[in-house]
């Protein structure tokens, strides 16, 4: 039986993805919702921004994908899209009798950290910027329609320009890497994370609620920042410098202090039997995706990626 998929967010790093892996399943009808849709059976017309064009953006949909979210920008923006936009976009579909909705969210709604090994639930909501305030409201709608959450950490792979862009960026503000940092971080390439979300969105297995989806092995921040350095070069020069340095160093730019932060701390969350659940496979881990990756971060680093 085919099942008819409604996917937001696919010009996007991880929506692209989701996208890309569904299309490759025989079993599944894919439309995309994009308030520039071009005519066709692909694509459904939908402004998250305008709740009215949503009306009956999901009918005859099987599964709702949400993988679409304003990230940074004018703070009425972001709550139009993260959450109203996506009130409007589930309670269409609890009107069009959508049997699943999976909402794409982030770790990042609970705040801070440290986080220890957290499993879902083990810690209250705390999200710390406008961006993550608004995604938690957008779970809440997903989980009060019984929909599932899907929570990733750090993200990485081709067209990723936040997460090891951003560490490089670091290394070369401070004019040096870290050392005598152990913190764990939770990480998963792009290309399982949209094999993941595909594979939850199309399990048999009912029921909704919250799960963490990042590799079962978290990455040390030594094996991170070697892996960068053996890959991409030195960032930072080759010097080392350790967190209290780090730290006086980055004090007067409010965004090396963030990256710092999600660096120097664990951002560890663990839901392993998440993907016995879903029978999808974690893959290999970072060392190897890394790699694999490696040639498209040298190529955007240098510029010849726009």
């Amino acid at each position: 039986m085919t099942v008819n998929l409604l996917i937001t967010g696919a010009s996007g790093f991880v929506g692209g993805r989701v996208a890309a892996t569904a299309r490759r399943r025989p079993d599944v009808h894919v439309r995309l919702l994009s308030r520039h849709a071009p005519p066709g059976p692909a694509y459904v017309h939908g402004d998250l921004c305008a709740p009215p064009s949503l009306r009956g953006a999901c009918a005859d949909t099987d599964v709702l994908v949400h993988c679409a979210s304003r990230i940074g920008g004018a703070a009425e923006t972001v709550q139009a899209v993260n959450d109203h936009g996506t009130r409007a976009l589930v309670e269409e579909a609890l009107r069009a009798g959508v049997r699943r909705i999976v909402y794409v969210s982030t770790a990042a709604v609970l705040g801070r950290g440290p986080f220890p090994g957290v499993r879902p639930g083990e810690v209250p909501i705390a999200p710390a910027s406008p961006t993550s305030r608004t995604r938690a409201t957008a779970e809440r709608h997903v989980l009060d329609a019984g929909g599932l959450v899907l929570r990733p950490h750090l993200v990485y792979g081709e067209g990723d320009r936040w997460v090891i862009p951003g560490l490089v960026w670091l290394m070369n503000e401070l004019s040096a890497t870290l050392t005598g940092c152990e913190a764990l971080q939770s990480m998963i390439d792009v290309d399982t994370l949209g094999r993941a979300v595909v594979a939850a969105a199309l399990s048999p297995a009912p029921g909704g609620g919250v799960r963490h989806v990042g590799h079962p092995e978290p990455v040390a921040v030594p094996d991170l920042l070697a892996a960068v350095g053996r890959e991409l070069g030195e960032p930072g020069g080759g010097a080392a410098v350790d967190v209290a340095t780090a730290l006086d160093r980055a004090a007067g730019s409010p965004l090396a202090l963030h990256h710092l932060g999600m660096l120097t701390v664990d951002h560890w969350f663990v839901d392993d039997a998440f993907w016995k659940d879903v029978d999808c496979s974690p893959g290999e881990g970072f060392g190897a995706a890394f790699s694999l990756a490696a040639p498209w971060y040298r190529a955007f680093l240098q510029g010849r990626v726009s």
